[in-house]
């Protein structure tokens, strides 16, 4: 049996651990790794690095891993470990990934890349002065309900596309009596928190790839929760913003509304929800569906809001049949950068796609800070 070493930092983290570690590589391994011809097949086989020996060592006990480190320099020295993989907090990961680049390691990393453009950017010109392979987690594109969405895209059963509207959050709680389920340096700026450094970068690659690129934005952030309490039960202050109001213009014509708030609570039919209007039908995408309502099913309501409404609007929608089984999106995508080391398939999802998203949240934040629309120039590789 054939292996592959993967350097898999910052996986004492909530993503690094259940996405990546146990849903995605321990997963692939599972199932007897990837082919790579006719009854030959590598097996992933991670090298835990973190800062805390106590939280790796339980979490290569989980696992049944063996390899653990705090020094990553040590193990970026290994020669048996071509691959190195970045879910650190975004402060962190740009001076480890330039490290891992110098090392002459693959790359692959979460998102946001870098805490700014300039950043995303260099690393992006150093991976591909070094030679090495490189990638960027661009996990949505694999979920289910866009998968789907796409499929009526490409297919053209929309017609012609007239706009998009996203709507993306839910309640985090304050942690003063029900524990806070997201980390609290998510509320810090200092620490390379708040929402749109957070999230803009996957509405960068999902608008990108699925309707059209990004011209300008027009965003609106504010911090509605003042206030939290940490994993310890601190009172502190938040200095993040918690919920952005964004337009985004498309080259195409196209206009996007996107709404993302921690400080939301869900009524509609999951947490992401994103609903595309067009001539020929409109569809609402969630994380693992996708509905349809053609032009000739719509109905034709009556404004008269003197009498209940004769019609249900959560009628006359159908669901779109994916035709195969779906794996997990993070999965998905590490199998596929996989191969694009192991075989040299195509991967485009290469480190200027993710500068891509942080140029976006910090246009994002220029528009805010400037209460004004912003361009968005096409980055220079």
């Amino acid at each position: 049996m054939k292996e592959i070493g993967i350097v898999l930092n910052g996986v004492t983290g909530r993503m690094g651990r259940n996405q990546h570690l146990e849903r995605s590589l321990v997963a692939l391994a599972n199932e007897g790794g990837i082919q790579v011809a006719d009854g030959e097949f590598v097996v992933p086989k991670p090298v835990l690095v973190g800062r805390n020996p106590s939280k790796l060592a339980k979490i290569a006990d989980d696992f049944g891993i063996e390899d653990w480190t705090t020094d990553l320099d040590e193990a970026l020295s290994r020669e048996d470990c071509p691959v190195y993989f970045d879910s650190q907090t975004t402060g962190l990961r740009v001076e480890a990934v330039k490290k891992a680049i110098a090392a002459g390691k693959h790359v692959y990393c979460e998102k946001p890349t870098a805490l700014n453009t300039e950043d995303a950017v260099e690393l992006y010109r150093l991976a591909k002065a070094a030679g090495v392979k490189q990638g960027v987690v661009q996990d949505k594109l694999w979920l289910p309900g866009l998968l789907k969405l796409r499929s009526l895209l490409e297919n053209n059963v929309l017609g012609r596309i007239l706009s998009v509207r996203g709507e993306f959050g839910y309640w985090v709680f304050d942690g003063e009596t029900v524990p806070c389920q997201r980390p609290s340096w998510n509320y810090r700026k200092e620490d390379g928190g708040g929402i749109i450094l957070d999230m803009f970068p996957h509405w960068r690659y999902v608008i990108d790839n699925l309707f059209g690129e990004i011209k300008s934005v027009d965003c609106t952030a504010l911090t509605h929760i003042p206030v939290r309490w940490d994993e310890d039960g601190n009172r502190y202050d938040c200095t993040a913003e918690d919920a952005a109001y964004a337009r985004f213009e498309l080259a195409n014509g196209i206009i996007v509304n996107f709404n993302s708030s921690w400080a939301v609570r869900v009524r509609r039919d999951d947490l992401l929800t994103i609903q595309v209007d067009g001539t020929g039908g409109s569809a609402v995408a969630t994380l693992r569906d996708c509905l349809l309502q053609r032009a000739e099913d719509t109905p034709r309501p009556v404004w008269n809001p003197d009498v209940e409404s004769p019609l249900d609007y959560f009628d006359d929608w159908e669901q779109v049949e994916g035709g195969a089984a779906f794996e997990n999106a993070f999965k998905a995508q590490w199998r596929l950068f996989l191969k694009h080391v192991l075989l040299d398939e195509p991967f485009p999802l290469d480190l200027l796609e993710g500068a891509k998203g942080v140029q976006l949240a910090e246009k994002g934040m220029e528009s805010w800070q400037q209460k004004a629309t912003v361009e968005i120039p096409e980055l220079v590789s």
